[in-house]
């Protein structure tokens, strides 16, 4: 154990060393990836598991009769957010296992997002001392593709990758055990179809991303793809402002101080949209300059049942909890040729011009468990 923790660790200094001088080569860009509809069109077994496995998520629970060995998980979650979709996706996942009866343990781990490679390869040998079945962790930089490619390459834990629903074309037939979550880019296309419809085509805005990484260029680069016009010039400007409230609100000021015909800002996650919130409140621009949430938390929708916020795309949360749940009961019964490699879940645009009742609907299908 301590030599695959000094491999881990070799390896994630090096990324470190190079992350400094961070570049665009050096991100994850989209097309490393299969989109879930090219790898349905390649893979078989992914098209022929798929539709009983969504439907599988959406039923009730059903008992799978399983043993009393208690099945051990880890889980590293970069949970510091003001986004809550990681702590109501570990609480849907085990609430889950105990419905349909899978006897479990679970080390759980909410870190920063960004916490420094050391420290990050530190969390992982320390999970990994107790041997379990499953590791539930995600995919979003360089750091994190390697680590994944060394225990896919280890062969335990099984590897279930959250909130990244395209797998990684280099890694060929070795993938992880699971990719589940919602897809970014089908989550943007609402969001694109939304500004135009009120937009049109032509209206400046910027965009905020996240943290450099596979996430924010799935749901910012596709965002500027679509709507950003090149011969008006309506993209004004766009900054990587971490998943910081602060950070975003800063750079909201000097955006609304170096160009007054914004008409958006594109936020590109929860806290981003609340730093935006926040700084055209302070500049007194409530509803001249509009954002969006990503993601349909409990912050969001307060901010959107309040009318501060106009538009957020809402995952139905619990369901990601719920496709890991049975992921691992079919794989501990013995049935894992009905596990897809990929499970994504669906969303809904949620507006403030939305009735109560609506919005309340959602709430309760997108949080069955998590309540």
């Amino acid at each position: 154990m301590r030599s695959l923790y000094l491999l881990l660790l070799t390896s994630f200094c090096f990324i470190a060393s190079i992350s400094n001088g961070y570049s665009s080569n050096q991100a994850n860009t989209i097309s490393q990836f299969w989109s879930l509809q090219e790898y349905s069109k390649r893979n078989e077994q992914q098209r022929q598991s798929a539709p009983a496995f969504a439907k599988r998520i959406a039923d009730p629970a059903e008992a799978y009769g399983l043993g009393e060995r208690k099945v051990r998980i880890a889980i590293i979650y970069p949970g510091k957010q003001a986004s809550d979709y990681w702590r109501r996706s570990a609480s849907s996942f085990q609430a889950r296992l105990r419905e349909i009866g899978v006897p479990f343990e679970v080390q759980q781990h909410f870190s920063e997002f960004e916490t420094n490679a050391s420290l990050q390869a530190e969390l992982i040998s320390s999970v990994l001392k107790s041997d379990p079945d499953y590791l539930v962790f995600t995919l979003d930089a360089i750091r994190h593709q390697s680590i994944v490619e060394r225990l896919i390459a280890r062969g335990r834990p099984k590897v279930i990758l959250q909130n990244i629903t395209t797998p990684l074309k280099s890694w060929g037939d070795k993938q992880p055990f699971l990719y589940v979550g919602f897809d970014h880019v089908s989550g943007t296309e609402l969001l694109i179809d939304y500004y135009r419809q009120r937009f049109g085509e032509e209206k400046a805005f910027a965009v905020l991303y996240g943290p450099r990484g596979y996430v924010s260029r799935a749901r910012g680069d596709t965002f500027v793809q679509a709507y950003a016009d090149h011969e008006v010039r309506n993209l004004k400007a766009s900054y990587y402002v971490g998943y910081d409230r602060v950070k975003s609100a800063n750079a909201v000021n000097k955006l609304l101080n170096e160009h007054q015909d914004l008409a958006f800002i594109y936020a590109c996650s929860t806290d981003i949209a609340l730093g935006v919130l926040d700084a055209v409140e302070q500049n007194g621009l409530t509803g001249k300059v509009i954002t969006n949430g990503w993601g349909g938390g409990s912050a969001e929708l307060d901010a959107v049942e309040a009318g501060i916020l106009d538009v957020t795309v809402m995952r139905m949360n619990d369901d990601n909890g719920i496709a890991m749940a049975e992921a691992i009961a079919l794989d501990q019964a013995g049935r894992g040729h009905e596990i897809p490699l990929v499970y994504s879940g669906s969303f809904e645009l949620v507006q403030s011009s939305d009735s109560k009742e609506k919005i309340e609907a959602l709430k309760k299908r997108a949080f069955r468990y998590s309540k």
